[in-house]
């Protein structure tokens, strides 16, 4: 009698990693997406890579004690040695947000450099932590001198007021509104399903852009599975589905939608556009 195991698909998987927010290990969920364009891709090579790049890390830090030290020589090391910075000449190529790519290529988006910033900074033993800011992911770190916020493809660090600037464009900042939250509300530390979602709305976007319908939908699977009860995910893979005349799925997704999408205005829409799917 032979035996058959079958593999899990790399969906099955990354719904495994992303099932519980207590442990979620963060960067192999990350690596994880790069599957949808690189089906063979061997993460578990891949997170050997920064475990190399962790270990040079800490002969630089051999001796170096203060938390304030520590941060500039994995800064020097991150920026200056490693090279690392953000992709300014095709900041929309979803390769940026791929993490195997932002690895070899030193260059990516602020929340994939960010990171893989984050998994150095854990190493180095530093209080650090990623913040969905709006428009532009950041970096914290608690020293005993202070909290320090930066652009994770610079290494630079904003003071509060350079932040509240950053908030005006999206009319957050008190120039623009008096009851506009404070400053702090937006700089709170992003969880690791935050960090997924940032990554995977991004490359949302960009394949919607390109008109990419398979990765599109590859990519809202994974939103779903890591957002079950975001049923907006729902609705936009039905008109994915529709779009590649994958009817029956986007029926399921689109009656699913509707079931629980209460009075959102546009309901009624979608209502009329799944009966005419259905005829």
């Amino acid at each position: 009698m032979s035996l058959r195991f079958d593999s899990p698909s790399s969906l099955q998987y990354f719904a495994t990693l992303v099932q519980s927010d207590e442990h979620l290990p963060l960067m192999e969920a990350a690596v994880c997406i790069a599957q949808d364009e690189f089906p063979e891709l061997d993460i578990q090579a891949v997170l050997a890579d920064i475990d190399q790049m962790q270990l040079r890390l800490a002969r630089h830090l051999v001796g170096v004690h203060s938390p304030l030290q520590r941060l500039k020589v994995l800064n020097q090391f991150f920026f200056g040695e490693m090279g690392f910075g953000g992709n300014v000449n095709n900041y929309y190529a979803p390769e940026n947000s791929y993490i195997p790519v932002v690895l070899a290529t030193r260059r990516g988006i602020p929340v994939s450099v960010a990171l893989i910033w984050l998994e150095l900074a854990q190493a180095a033993g530093l209080q650090a932590s990623g913040v969905a800011f709006p428009g532009h992911f950041l970096l914290k770190v608690g020293l005993p001198e202070g909290q320090v916020i930066m652009d994770p493809l610079t290494g630079i660090s904003f003071s509060a007021q350079e932040l509240a600037q950053r908030l005006e464009p999206f009319g957050l900042g008190r120039g623009r509104r008096e009851d506009a939250p404070p400053l702090g509300l937006h700089l709170q530390a992003a969880t690791p399903r935050d960090i997924l979602e940032r990554l995977l709305r991004n490359l949302k976007e960009i394949y919607f852009a390109q008109s990419q319908w398979a990765l599109l939908t590859a990519t809202l699977d994974r939103l779903i599975v890591l957002l079950p009860d975001d049923w907006a995910e729902y609705r936009d893979r039905g008109a994915v589905l529709a779009e590649q005349g994958r009817t029956r799925e986007a029926v399921a997704d689109w009656e699913t939608y509707l079931r629980y999408a209460g009075d959102r205005p546009d309901a009624e829409l979608i209502a009329r556009r799944l009966a005419v799917l259905r005829g």
